[in-house]
């Protein structure tokens, strides 16, 4: 039923007082958001995170005059839905993009992935499915009154187009290849205007981004020889080394070296020795 002006001009004024009462103001596009996962997300973020569908000239008129809106306004669509909390902005983003929903295939769509077809037993009953499935190019059998799948095999290769036959077997087999998920396309905390790539920033990410970075600066830093709390105990090591390989090429005669040069030349000296043959026996004296 059409709203009167007078009432919407009175639900304008009660939702801009809503939006003033709630520190995070977050914009959440619902052009790919099934009903059951909205509903789902409803659920999830009750009981003090609201989630307000209204038409667009109704959300824009209520956030006239809020200074702190202004980056929000141009994503305001006819399909969307405000999201009013008093929670942080990451944790409601987090909960929102937490909850997906497996989906059918469905005919022309594109497969997002391999889609295998395991042999073995199947819960369907025999009949009409069965052609239904061998006209998916399943191989089936009927093997004491059940239907098995007599060969595994890729039924579609990524990135090709689901035909009608096979949207219908995957059905069938309840195989769900497709996922839909929400997310906050943008949201403002306080004062704060959080974008969507912001969002995708999460503790792991950072943490593996800080690993790598770290990982990339000692190397830089112990190939130059920049000495730092990371790297000294290999760059003593390694002048160590170095030190000990020049010492050892000069034949230079400093404590740790000159031990290495006498057993040098121990080996060396057993070396020739071995190499030396043994002087011949002495003849025996003439009978007298």
């Amino acid at each position: 039923m059409a709203m009167l002006k007078a009432q919407k001009i009175e639900y304008a004024k009660k939702l801009k007082k809503d939006i003033a009462a709630h520190k995070v103001v977050g914009v959440l596009p619902l052009s790919a958001v099934p009903d059951r996962l909205l509903q789902k997300v409803r659920n999830k973020l009750k009981p003090d995170t609201k989630v307000i569908i209204a038409r667009k000239s109704l959300v824009l008129k209520a956030m006239e005059g809020d200074a702190r809106l202004e980056k929000l306004k141009p994503l305001v669509d006819k399909n969307i839905a405000l999201i009013l909390s008093n929670k942080n902005a990451f944790e409601i983003h987090n909960i929102i993009s937490s909850n997906k929903l497996q989906l059918a295939a469905k005919p022309n769509q594109i497969s997002p992935k391999d889609l295998d077809i395991e042999a073995g037993e199947t819960t369907i009953p025999p009949g009409q499915a069965v052609t239904d499935l061998k006209a998916a190019g399943i191989d089936v059998q009927i093997q004491k009154g059940k239907v098995v799948i007599a060969k595994s095999k890729t039924l579609v290769a990524k990135g090709a187009k689901i035909t009608l036959a096979v949207a219908k077997a995957l059905t069938m087999l309840g195989v769900k290849p497709f996922e839909a998920s929400a997310s906050l396309e943008a949201a403002i905390d306080n004062n704060l205007f959080i974008a969507k790539d912001v969002f995708g920033i999460t503790p792991a990410l950072v943490t593996t981004q800080i690993a790598q970075g770290f990982s990339a600066a000692d190397a830089i830093t112990t190939n130059i020889g920049y000495v730092t709390q990371y790297n000294v105990e290999k760059l003593v090591k390694r002048g160590y080394f170095a030190a000990l390989g020049l010492g050892l090429a000069t034949k230079s005669y400093e404590p740790g070296i000159v031990e290495k040069l006498i057993a040098d030349a121990v080996l060396a000296a057993i070396g020739v020795s071995s190499n030396v043959p043994e002087a011949p026996a002495a003849d025996a004296a003439p009978a007298a």
